[in-house]
């Protein structure tokens, strides 16, 4: 399978990037100030947000209610971001947000079982929290989204795009990996397992660990994705490791992987501005990847 390198993209953002043509000589590169400089303007309100609630219940999701928030309400463009482990939408960065919901429609929920979601009965899978996703885009009036997701969304979103093609139209996969259990991940399946038997853990994230260290892996289905994908990694996350986004781009046909240097997991907490961007120029490129 051929995986390209992101030589399109501005060369602003690949100042601070080690991308797929295989460069890995770049100097350390300090985001912070940029960072700060670029984001204070942009910066959007969570908790001023009004959360909002759609009905979930049906054949494929059963009884739930899944809690979301809009922003950038005037655009036209749908974004769904995907939360990861042991997250709510409150988490996600108010400066990566600010900057995306500039161009895009940008919606954030909570999973089933966390947050302002509903409570549901039993356990649940990855494969579930795809139906949720995919339900949620129809719910909310989309035939089809961009997605991002990150860590555990983006393993939601893998599956999304396996059993869900027709509900998206290009995904970002951030700090992805089609498995916490290989030995790469060992660091990430040794937290899943400590949350699903600690007292002190929400009975959320006991379900979503119980779920992911259930999940069989979909390394052998990540070939049959046929839409547009950007992986985006940092060199310094050692939770799903650069490797495994390498692994997984050599199985995506086309799909697109940048690496940011010195960034750990789930970089957009640390880098919002350049995830931000990479994000926008990728979702905007018309290109489709050879």
């Amino acid at each position: 399978m051929k995986w390209k390198p992101v030589l399109a993209i501005s060369a602003a953002i690949l100042f601070f990037c080690i991308f797929s043509c295989g460069c890995t000589s770049q100097p350390e590169i300090n985001t912070t100030s940029q960072t700060q400089a670029a984001g204070e303007d942009v910066a959007v309100s969570i908790e001023d947000t009004p959360v909002q609630y759609m009905d979930m219940t049906g054949d494929m999701t059963g009884n739930l209610t899944l809690a979301y928030r809009e922003f950038g309400v005037n655009n036209s463009k749908p974004l769904l971001l995907i939360e990861g482990f042991g997250q709510t939408m409150d988490g996600w960065n108010s400066t990566f947000l600010g900057i995306l919901s500039k161009d895009y429609h940008v919606y954030i929920y909570d999973h089933r079982d966390m947050g302002e979601s509903s409570e549901t009965e039993g356990n649940f899978t990855v494969y579930q929290l795809a139906d949720d996703a995919a339900c949620l885009i129809t719910g909310l009036g989309y035939d089809s989204m961009n997605i991002y997701g990150v860590s555990m969304g983006s393993t939601v979103s893998q599956q999304l795009l396996i059993l869900h093609p027709d509900r998206i139209n290009k995904a970002v996969l951030s700090s992805a990996t089609y498995s916490p259990s290989i030995p790469e991940t060992e660091k990430l399946h040794g937290l899943l397992k400590a949350a699903s038997t600690d007292p002190d853990s929400s009975e959320g994230v006991v379900k979503e660990a119980i779920a992911n260290l259930e999940y069989p892996g979909n390394l052998n289905d990540l070939s049959s994705i046929q839409k547009d994908v950007m992986l985006i990694t940092g060199t310094d996350d050692d939770l799903t490791p650069q490797s495994v986004a390498v692994e997984i781009a050599g199985k995506i046909n086309g799909s697109w992987l940048v690496r940011f240097k010195g960034i750990p997991h789930a970089g957009s907490q640390y880098a919002p501005v350049e995830y931000a961007k990479i994000t926008n120029e990728f979702l905007e490129m018309n290109e489709t990847p050879a």
